[in-house]
């Protein structure tokens, strides 16, 4: 008995096939959407030549992430920063922004209290921006820099600090987020946990390149100065506005945790 047929193409049914052959009965399907959840990942990178794309986010009350200011630690609880991690384990890497490295120097790494690989660390820097200095870099694991620059300098001197830099093609002289996708592929990353800011995070919605949300919201104002969880200069009327689907709300010690999907396909 199978729960479904392996979507690699290298492998399509073949095995199937092959216990049949040998008169073997062979069922398949069996728990088949059970299997498909927990394999999303590995099916969307077979399929769409791409990670499973999970975004983290966290929000006042009135959809603030930060004040003013950058300032953002903490506006969730500490049950809730723990489910954080939790969902940093479950994940291949996770993925920030230049300007959240400079702001906040993110370990990036799960600290839960079971052993797990830690997830693949890694950043956008188009313009390689990123300190020698940043603690990411002295931590077990891989720490990935993606940009578009030619800067060899740069890139040797963050090579000997201990990062690994790539350079992907650009898109207006920023990463082409496409090709980010395709590349994190290739290194064999099933499902991606993103955790920035919001240019990132319109960007990403933007393009159609997320799968799911889990959003942690407190029982706090940060008033209309704050940072809001989204830059999306293009939408400026009711017409443009991104349709998601709730799959789940249930409540994180003194939070509420809400998972999304696309209602439809974005981009």
């Amino acid at each position: 008995m199978a729960a479904m047929q392996d979507p690699n193409p290298q492998v399509s049914g073949r095995g199937l096939e092959k216990l049949k052959a040998a008169g073997i009965e062979v069922t398949c399907g069996v728990l088949q959407e059970d299997a498909r959840l927990l394999n999303r990942g590995f099916i969307k990178r077979m399929t769409e030549i791409r990670p499973f794309v999970r975004s983290k986010l966290a929000m006042s009350l009135d959809g603030r992430t930060a004040m003013a200011s950058g300032k953002s630690k903490w506006i969730t609880s500490a049950e809730a920063r723990a489910d954080v991690h939790r969902l940093r384990a479950e994940s291949s890497a996770i993925l920030t922004g230049i300007n959240t490295v400079l702001a906040d120097d993110p370990a990036l790494n799960a600290r839960v209290d079971f052993d797990v690989k830690q997830p693949v660390r890694v950043v956008l820097d188009s313009e390689l921006n990123m300190p020698v200095t940043a603690q990411m870099a002295k931590l077990p694991g891989r720490s990935l820099i993606l940009t578009c620059s030619q800067d060899d300098h740069k890139q040797r001197a963050l090579q000997n600090a201990g990062f690994e830099v790539y350079k992907l093609a650009d898109k207006n002289s920023r990463l082409d987020l496409y090709a980010v996708m395709n590349f994190l592929a290739q290194q064999q990353i099933n499902e991606l946990l993103v955790e920035a800011g919001s240019v990132l995070n319109g960007a990403l919605l933007a393009e159609g390149l997320v799968d799911e949300w889990v959003v942690y919201m407190a029982p706090c104002i940060l008033g209309d100065q704050g940072r809001g969880l989204f830059h999306l200069p293009g939408q400026t009327t009711m017409e443009d506005k991104k349709m998601l689907k709730l799959l789940d709300v249930r409540q994180i010690g003194g939070d509420l945790r809400l998972t999304l999907e696309p209602l439809a396909r974005i981009g």
